[in-house]
């Protein structure tokens, strides 16, 4: 497969692989969640320091929120977020790009959460795909 669009190539590299796929999208949401704070902060004229202050934190923290590899935004830090920056948070739930097979969960006693996979061991898998 020869292509310069990105998203042609990732979704011919993830193919069906529902594990992969439900990872990039995780990946995508903290993307976009990290943009929308580094974002809004720009728009309101305040450097991480000053955000920091504002929400009652450090600009380290500030600095790791925009940080498009961070995995924990919590959404009380970003309603104080919001709140520091004359703003709301609006959140919805939404039907999946591609329906997912619905899984009945195991619950009780011997319940299992599935192993997964690291992002290194899905690339290298992956890794043979033009």
């Amino acid at each position: 497969m020869k292509t310069k669009d990105a998203t042609k190539l990732l979704h011919h590299l993830i193919g069906d692989d529902e594990e992969l796929r439900d990872m990039v999208a995780e990946e995508h949401l903290n993307v976009r969640v990290a943009r929308m704070i580094f974002d809004a902060r720009e728009e309101a004229g305040l450097t991480q320091k000053k955000l920091g202050e504002l929400v009652g934190t450090t600009q380290s923290v500030i600095a790791r929120l925009e940080d498009a590899d961070y995995k924990g935004h919590s959404l009380s830090m970003l309603q104080r977020i919001a709140e520091a920056l004359g703003k709301r948070i609006e959140i919805r739930f939404i039907k999946p790009q591609r329906p997912r097979a619905a899984q009945p969960r195991k619950r009780g006693k011997g319940a299992r959460t599935p192993r997964r996979r690291s992002k290194r061991r899905l690339v290298q898998q992956h890794a043979d795909l033009p």
